[in-house]
């Protein structure tokens, strides 16, 4: 495409075509799967070749059509198939429950009844996407596309609004779309909540020969898949967002930085910038405007301190991943010297959508000071695992129990985690607070790159501390001696009081050596790593008191601390936690009463591992933690 009026024929084109596709107006009924990592490795792909594997065999290529499509975000329920022109969403099918569906409802346009989702609270079977009460609440706009075109085809990307963004932000002036970024109040996703425009217009300022725009699509927070999710899903608005943050800027190059770990969004990616290059719409002098850019990749060995901006330029520069003293910030001496920005994935994938929209749209919605929708992988502890997006505003309670479906078992809610090991613990008493980025830090924790752990009853918050320390002693670079070292006190001090070594004097011990490390770390990883420790020693001091005081995990996790038992009126001498210890930790009594039996068992304290494998087997709940 050499102009605008080609491109605009293209793209009028490719979204007849798929409009063709989803409304079945091309004679064809259209199979959809999942094609995010999770379905993947739930066979998603070996659905897919089963699916055309029939289409083949009864010949009817001219009426059916097979495709992968983006992360549908309902991860507890993949993999999903749905199916046009009717719109119909199976889930959590299997490689066995192809042929029926091919059958009923390819061949017989037929329901599967049984392969529907069914709302939990009304035991309705629910056969629409946007019926599901999951879905409802949320707003698609980082995830546009997601789930419904195929990542890999840039035709089906450009007859779903891809390109439309550039084009009117190669018909404006770089300040002009400086402007409308910051009219739409875009701040970035990153973690940092610094608002993307400002940044653009400290890149845009300095003058050079050379400007750059980097992707941060590191994402090493444990639990987090945002950003995977939205390469794989559409790879084509980020690659857009970062041109326009390149024309806005005047950077003629860009560069990826994804984690190896990565390999289908990596895959995607590079896919997107060859179909781009050879469309037209990158490369040199686009589409006749005389503005060129350039996208590359580089891959990252895994290292969560290259999330922060400074030890990724040094990663991308071939030296080792650690953090620069700012100032100069990036903006003014970035990759190899030259002023840059570096924006995370999402955040780019916002870009094109403002553009498109208009800055109002995108602010139309969020609250007053964090517009437009936020992307969350929410996890743990909740009946509806997934990728969520949702309007900023939305309240935790929400989240939490309407998006999320509640509490698995009847459990209670305990806290919630956001912002990964930089974050904090917010508590039932925040349930009902509007998430946006300025409202989670006054409340102890932080938005960061969007992921939210649910905890119930069972969890031992002192061991969650401990959990995300020990995270961050092995990704602390070891640059500077308050991270370095202050982490590893940290680390030993909740150590020892998990193992029930503890004293009080810890506890004063903790707060003094966190506020040090975060006043003194020279990036975010440091300044952030005591955010765990101070949330939960806030909110759950008790629990560390009863680690210390009684020498008592009141969640029964920490293993140092607590005793597995068998109760011998329960228990009916029939073996199966015998046979199943790893480490013949269960023995034989001569106890008969009261239900005359040979034998009942116990455990030998000393050698029990607390694995947990006799409790899983025992079928009459006989094996007791204390």
């Amino acid at each position: 495409m050499k102009n605008f009026a080609e491109l605009d024929a293209k793209i009028c084109n490719c979204t007849e075509a798929l409009t063709a596709k989803l409304d079945g107006t091309n004679g064809k009924r259209a199979i959809l799967l999942c094609g995010g990592t999770g379905c993947i490795s739930s066979n998603s792909m070996d659905i897919k070749a089963a699916f055309e594997k029939l289409v083949a065999e009864k010949h009817m290529e001219d009426k059916v059509t097979v495709n992968i499509v983006g992360c549908f975000g309902f991860c507890s329920q993949g993999p999903f198939v749905k199916i046009f022109p009717e719109d119909t969403l199976y889930r959590l099918v299997k490689l066995e429950d192809v042929e029926e569906i091919f059958e009923k409802d390819i061949l017989g346009g037929e329901i599967v009844e049984r392969l529907l989702y069914v709302e939990p609270l009304t035991g309705e079977k629910v056969a629409k996407q946007e019926d599901i009460i999951f879905y409802k609440k949320q707003k698609r706009v980082a995830l546009h596309g997601g789930g419904v075109i195929n990542p890999e085809n840039i035709e089906e990307a450009m007859g779903y609004g891809a390109f439309q963004g550039l084009k009117k932000a190669l018909s404006m002036t770089p300040q002009e779309v400086i402007d409308e970024v910051l009219a739409a109040g875009l701040r970035g996703r990153g973690g940092a909540g610094f608002p993307s425009g400002r940044k653009w217009s400290f890149a845009a300022a300095n003058t050079a020969d050379q400007k750059y725009v980097v992707c941060n699509g590191d994402e090493g927070d444990p639990g987090a898949f945002m950003d995977r999710s939205i390469l794989e899903g559409n790879p084509y608005a980020v690659i857009e967002g970062m041109m326009i943050a390149g024309y806005a800027i005047g950077a003629t190059e860009g560069y990826f930085y994804v984690r190896a770990e990565y390999p289908i969004a990596v895959k995607r990616l590079r896919n997107a910038i060859e179909q781009m290059n050879e469309a037209g719409v990158l490369g040199e002098n686009i589409m006749g405007t005389g503005f060129s850019f350039q996208a590359h990749i580089r891959l990252g060995a895994g290292a969560f301190v290259c999330g922060e901006e400074t030890a990724l330029l040094n990663s991308i520069e071939g030296k080792r991943g650690m953090s620069r003293p700012r100032p100069p910030f990036p903006a003014v001496k970035g990759l190899w010297g030259k002023p840059t920005i570096v924006n995370n994935v999402e955040t780019l994938a916002c870009v094109p959508y403002i553009l498109r929209e208009g800055a109002a749209e995108f602010a139309s919605c969020g609250t007053e000071r964090s517009k437009g929708t936020k992307v969350f992988a929410l996890g743990g502890k909740v009946n509806n695992v997934g990728l969520v997006e949702i309007p900023m505003g939305t309240t935790l309670r929400e989240l939490i129990y309407d998006i999320g479906g509640g509490i698995p078992d009847g459990k209670e809610f305990k806290a919630i985690q956001t912002g990964g090991p930089s974050g904090g613990c917010l508590t039932a008493k925040d349930l009902d607070e509007p998430i946006d980025f300025d409202n989670l830090v006054a409340r102890g924790s932080m938005m960061g790159s969007g992921g939210a752990i649910v905890m119930d009853e069972d969890n031992c918050m002192v061991d969650v501390a401990k959990f995300y320390m020990e995270f961050i002693c092995d990704e602390s670079c070891g640059k500077c001696s308050p991270c370095r070292i202050g982490t590893k006190r940290m680390l030993e001090i909740l150590t020892r009081i998990t193992e029930g070594r503890g004293t009080m004097k810890d506890l004063e011990e903790l707060e003094e050596l966190g506020n040090t490390v975060k006043a003194n770390s020279l990036c975010a990883l440091g300044q952030t790593a005591a955010n765990p420790i101070i949330s939960t020693l806030t909110h759950f001091r008790d629990e560390y008191i009863a680690h210390i005081v009684d020498k008592k995990c009141p969640a029964k996790v920490c293993k140092k601390l607590m005793q597995y038992t068998i109760d011998p009126d329960k228990c009916v001498g029939c073996a199966r936690c015998a046979k199943i210890c790893p480490v013949d930790a269960i023995y034989k009594t001569t106890y008969t009463a009261p239900h005359n039996r040979l034998a009942s068992y116990q455990i030998d304290a000393d050698k029990c591992l607390k694995c947990g494998a006799c409790i899983a087997t025992c079928k009459l709940n006989a094996i007791i933690k204390k």
